[in-house]
């Protein structure tokens, strides 16, 4: 996508060209997401420092096909979640959930030592909270510096997630740190994904919102107009209104 509209680095290649030996930060952007960063310097900081930004949305993949006349494909939060661990299953690898619910992360636990019975798996469930305090942190800090994974899984809602990964990242060791938001919930299965077909015609966000309106209406109905409207602005004045 265009540098003077986004200024974000798109990930365009095939997941295969990961190397999971190489310290990498993986994030992914959606319209909403892209809406929250313009007005929060600091997430759209954490973005902009990703090794790895991946367009998890329809309306990127819609931007940078309507202003570069690229074709890419959409890469999900779950499809990078699968893809890393089948990596780490095939070389007995291990990983580490961090976020959500000790109930949460027993299922992933659970689901995942049975699709994936080769990988170390262990989670951290820290306060739930709007902010962590520094202790918070720490404790988080040092419960993955206890195993230091190959993968860290972060799941706190974006873009929460996001801004503690770029604030400590420096502080956890693991050679790769990947924030899948939502991805904790669907593979658990405390909240059912949406089907094939809305995944393969772009409406997954559809079934999703009629499942969660309140939480889901602002992200569909605010900034997905304001992310159009933006585009449309820069394709036919080359600047941005947001």
């Amino acid at each position: 996508m265009q540098k003077k509209l986004l200024n974000y680095q798109i990930y365009r290649e095939p997941l295969s060209q990961i190397d999971l030996k190489n310290n990498k930060i993986i994030n992914t952007i959606n319209p909403h997401s892209y809406c929250v960063a313009r007005v929060e310097n600091k997430f759209d900081r954490a973005l902009k420092s990703s090794d790895i930004l991946l367009p998890d949305g329809v309306g990127i993949v819609w931007a940078e096909k309507f202003l570069n006349k690229n074709k890419i494909l959409r890469i999900t939060g779950f499809d990078i979640f699968k893809f890393l661990m089948e990596k780490l299953n095939a070389k007995k690898g291990t990983c580490f959930f961090l976020g959500s619910d000790q109930r949460t992360l027993n299922l992933i636990k659970e689901k995942a030592l049975l699709e994936f019975p080769n990988v170390s798996v262990n989670f951290y469930s820290p306060p739930y909270k709007i902010e962590f305090s520094l202790e918070d942190s720490i404790k988080m800090c040092n419960a993955v510096n206890a195993v230091q994974p190959d993968v860290l899984f972060v799941g706190m809602t974006a873009p929460k997630q996001e801004k503690w990964v770029y604030s400590f990242k420096n502080k956890l060791e693991t050679k790769n740190i990947c924030c899948i938001g939502a991805v904790f919930d669907f593979y658990a299965g405390n909240i059912k994904r949406s089907s094939d077909f809305s995944i393969k015609y772009g409406l997954e966000w559809l079934p999703r919102l009629v499942r969660e309106p309140k939480r889901l209406f602002y992200r569909n109905f605010v900034s997905t107009p304001k992310f159009i409207l933006e585009v449309l602005s820069f394709k036919l004045f080359k600047k941005g209104i947001l």
